[in-house]
């Protein structure tokens, strides 16, 4: 069937069994590719039969389709062109894992991170209102979205205001891992008077085919209904908020789901329908444990830095019963799960709101209580203002465990944890560690947990990347490796010193003395660290980050103050996006993998040679030199 559908208009001249072999075929193409490929599964699966619908009433794109997250758009993907594409799935150069704008017409705006798609929308909406443009706009939340704010202030704004402007509530009682809080329990109440809903569009349809007073009693009975149900059900949240409420409806019936959609375009308020479906559908694996096949990756090993950490973070509570656990809607991703398991009255899962998950650890530490908030590096930019308003003003005492910290793969732009460090170090009072391995780890927290002001604990997706056998005894706050000569050395900390730990052995051969320095507590800078950068007569700093506000730029400034005449050389992250593929490739294209970092070397080296007895030149941070060549 999906060789039929080049664009959705294709959707319209299909029967609906035909429509449920296209269902049936799409999921079988996502499980296929997402085996191979890895990405996002339980999400997609349970979305297929509501893209469907969607495509078929709506016209695309014309009609303006805003996905949040955009994890759940690869029926999406499937049915807008890009069916012949799809094995190329979150591959570099290939289809995006989310949506993507410029990938095709129909994605219309790029979202990695929850809750922004009624905000969006709602711009859209107002923008074809102002050029007077014709057509809907839909917006499709999960009831995930629904524990972060920015999802009420766009309903707040949008209410009583917008037209033409759709809010589907994919509703499968799922976020990432299950949905908490009064939020959750106030959208269990809606489902459970599904029956009344049901047993409405039943006795509506049953009463219209009444001869000549059909309609007549369907209006009468449409009022009657209307009173009834504000005496006994009064009005829901989202009708307060100033929208006509409908639903729930079985989001895996496309019949069901195309008769309420064609029933939300005759609305003039803005409208929000509440769909049910089920995360994983169609995947039985997926189905009972939506959780853990949400997104699906080759497994490298059992043990993992988020899992090392939540071990690590557990032992210490047991020692110290002031510790508790915050995570945003990530237990079992950052962890947690055994902590939450022994110790559940320190536990507390505060659902999407990295920036109340913040202020809320916050409000603990000036309790007396050691947080420890462990948060994706990608979603910890959304409560700068917290770390610097609430936590950083204070200096109050507050851990992080920034995970996904560097390049992380097949997520793409929205997802890399290369800003983290330009962000946090700026902030006062704030304290930054990037450990290598699990050693460095542990003793990492241990300093952060026993530490003051802001902690931020930073390590990568995965495995360990490397140890080296020299390093069992010299653990500290940072590792120099010195040669017999001070020609040249290179300061990284974190990921990368697994590709550089051979370097000195490789150059020797060659004639030429490279030393190591590995920073494990990278900010504040270490006095001890410039001093022993200051003898050498070229320094390259490698960092896995973006190269503006870095520890390599800071660190460069205060060298070349200590020494204008040292060669000082940097490879980092120049200011931009980084585009999806392996962590392996990504550290590849930007030459931070061995063969790049080897070639850089090499290169800083030549040119050093060809200066001969030139005025140096100090690269980034230095000043040119006035003399000439002699």
């Amino acid at each position: 069937m999906l060789d039929k559908i080049e664009s959705p208009r294709d959707l319209k001249l299909l029967s609906e069994r035909e429509l449920g072999l296209l269902a049936a075929e799409i999921r079988s193409r996502i499980v296929e590719t997402v085996s191979k490929n890895g990405g996002h599964l339980a999400s997609n699966l349970g979305v297929v039969e509501l893209t469907i619908a969607l495509h078929r009433v709506f016209d695309s794109p014309n009609d303006k389709i805003i996905w949040d997250v955009g994890h759940q758009a690869y029926t999406h993907k499937l049915l807008t062109g890009r069916a012949k594409n799809f094995h190329t799935l979150c591959k570099l150069n290939g289809i995006s894992g989310l949506v993507r704008m410029g990938e095709s017409e129909h994605d219309c705006f790029v979202a990695g991170h929850s809750s922004t798609a009624v905000s969006a929308a709602l711009g859209f909406a107002k923008a074809k209102e102002m050029a007077k443009e014709p057509g809907y706009v839909i917006s499709v939340i999960g009831d995930g979205s629904l524990t972060g704010g920015q999802v009420f202030e766009g309903f707040n704004n949008a209410g009583h205001s917008a037209k033409n402007f759709i809010v589907i509530l994919n509703d499968n009682e799922m976020a990432i891992n299950k949905n908490i809080g009064g939020l959750a329990k106030y959208l269990n109440k809606i489902r459970l008077s599904g029956k009344y809903f049901e047993f409405k569009s039943k006795l509506a349809c049953v009463l219209e085919k009444i001869p000549l007073i059909g309609r007549f009693l369907v209006l009468s009975v449409r009022c009657f209904k209307n009173l009834l149900k504000h005496l006994i059900y009064q009005r829901n949240v989202f009708e307060n908020l100033g929208f006509n409420y409908l639903g729930p409806v079985d989001g895996h019936d496309i019949r069901s789901l195309s008769y309420v959609l064609k029933k939300a375009q005759k609305c003039s308020f803005p409208v929000i329908v509440h769909v049910g479906t089920r995360k994983g559908k169609g995947h039985e694996l997926a189905e009972t444990d939506p959780d853990i096949y949400h997104s699906v990756s080759r497994k490298d090993s059992s043990r993992t830095f988020s899992s090392e950490f939540g071990k690590i973070i557990l032992e210490f509570a047991k020692e110290n019963e002031k510790i508790c656990a915050i995570t945003a809607a990530m237990r079992d991703c950052v962890g947690f799960l055994p902590f939450s398991q022994v110790f559940p009255e320190r536990f507390f899962d505060v659902g999407i709101a990295e920036q109340h998950a913040i202020t809320f650890a916050a409000g603990l530490a000036a309790s007396g209580f050691v947080p420890v908030v462990a948060v994706y590096s990608t979603f910890l930019q959304r409560a700068y203002d917290q770390l610097l308003h609430d936590v950083s003003i204070s200096n109050l005492h507050v851990v992080l465990g920034v995970d996904r910290a560097g390049v992380v793969g097949v997520d793409g732009e929205t997802h890399q944890g290369v800003f983290d460090v330009a962000f946090l170090s700026e902030l006062p009072n704030t304290t930054i560690y990037s450990p290598s391995d699990f050693f460095e780890l542990k003793q990492c927290l241990n300093e952060a947990v026993h530490g003051t002001g802001l902690c931020a604990v930073r390590y990568p997706k995965g495995k360990e990347f490397a140890v080296s056998e020299f390093l069992v005894e010299e653990h500290g706050d940072y590792i120099h490796l010195p040669q017999h000569d001070l020609d040249i050395l290179i300061v990284t900390y974190g990921r990368l010193f697994g590709f550089v730990s051979a370097l000195p052995q490789r150059f020797r051969r060659l004639g030429l003395s490279v030393s190591l320095l590995k920073m494990i507590k990278i900010h504040p800078i270490l006095s001890d660290c410039l001093e022993i950068a200051v003898g050498y007569r070229t320094v390259i700093f490698l960092e896995e980050g973006i190269r503006t506000g870095s520890i390599a730029e800071q660190f460069g400034a205060k060298l070349l103050e200590m020494n204008g005449d040292v060669n000082y050389f940097v490879r980092a992250i120049d200011d931009k996006f980084v585009p999806q593929g392996s962590i392996n490739e990504q550290l590849a294209m930007l030459g931070l993998d061995s063969a790049g970092i080897e070639s850089f070397v090499r290169s800083v080296s030549l040119a050093v040679v060809k200066r001969g007895n030139r005025k140096k030149n100090f690269g980034r941070f230095g000043k040119k030199s006035d003399e000439k060549e002699t």
